[in-house]
């Protein structure tokens, strides 16, 4: 018990929470976006999967992590408006859209790695310091006792992860933007009756939430594994999810899940290896944790449809 109370209640491992909570949450801000405008978006594995392979790459072939990151958001905002164009142009279900953009970011992923570079499962050998993800460590801040370990030396999307948490909040909230993406999510048929284009509002949804799940991907390439690998996203699209209907679809909300998840990934690794801990328990964490999530997602998704169901008939009645 001493042996995982002191590998536990470290600095280093308060530090190691919002390190791996960083692309949870910037997904899972995407997740709420879109849920918000009433456009579930399940490709936000895929697109980080994809987006950390380009902005792996254009770094690479620009020599410089700024334009890497720009290319990965690029990339993200693409494939949010492909969505966008099956589903609300074409027709096909939203689910099945982001579940093809998935299966892309699992395979397809690969064979674009070949094409362009002739590489076979990782980019650990296109890897150098200025194509990487700098970390900050911030003046008078990095030398205070216990909070400096902690809050100081992160990464520069780290930092930007959690800023981003109150810019979609206040655009949520106080932005014209905003306020159509929630009118549209809450009463389609309302919204567009007072002149708001539901489709516009949904198109606009699905590339933001495209541009942060971009985010995420370049986060994992560029910094937390150094390079691009096959299943290196490893499902935080999904817990992104369930982070967003854990924090009941509110952006602070998704903030607290997304460190939920980010403290069980982070016990996870510092756990594993401690004697008299078992190691099947130990591994089991993140995923009892994923499954309690998708479960609270599953009846929260059940709750507001039943929500929207109640507020068109009630129209209706009227």
């Amino acid at each position: 018990m001493s042996g995982f109370l002191s590998t536990v209640l470290t600095t280093d491992f308060v530090f190691a929470i919002f390190r791996i909570t960083a692309p949870i949450l910037f997904a899972a801000l995407g997740a709420v976006i879109a849920q918000k405008a009433g456009v579930t978006n399940i490709g936000l594995d895929g697109i980080m999967m994809i987006s950390a392979l380009f902005g792996t790459l254009i770094s690479y072939w620009t020599q410089s992590w700024i334009v890497g990151v720009l290319g990965a958001v690029i990339v993200g905002m693409l494939i949010g408006l492909m969505m966008g164009f099956f589903a609300l142009r074409l027709r096909t279900d939203i689910i099945l859209t982001g579940i093809a953009v998935n299966m892309l970011g699992d395979g397809g992923t690969i064979f674009l790695l070949y094409m362009f570079t002739g590489l076979r499962g990782n980019t650990s050998s296109l890897s150098s310091p200025n194509i990487l993800i700098p970390t900050v460590n911030i003046p008078l801040l990095k030398d205070i006792p216990i909070l400096g370990p902690i809050f100081s030396g992160h990464a520069v999307l780290t930092y930007l992860a959690f800023i981003l948490v109150f810019v979609v909040r206040f655009m949520l909230n106080r932005t014209s933007i905003g306020l159509n993406i929630r009118a549209v999510g809450e009463n389609s048929d309302a919204a567009r009756s007072v002149g708001i284009s539901v489709k516009r509002v949904q198109y606009i949804a699905l590339i933001l939430s495209g541009a942060l799940a971009g985010l995420g991907g370049a986060f994992m390439s560029m910094y937390y594994s150094q390079s691009w690998n096959t299943g290196m996203v490893a499902g935080r699209g999904f817990i992104a999810l369930a982070a967003e209907a854990m924090g009941r679809g509110q952006p602070v909300g998704a903030m607290f899940s997304s460190l939920i998840f980010g403290f069980a990934q982070a016990l996870e690794s510092r756990v594993s290896g401690i004697q008299g801990v078992s190691s099947f328990l130990v591994a089991a964490i993140p995923y009892l944790v994923t499954i309690v999530g998708l479960v609270l997602f599953v009846w929260s998704s059940k709750r507001k449809a039943e929500r929207r169901r109640r507020m068109i008939s009630t129209s209706d009645w009227e």
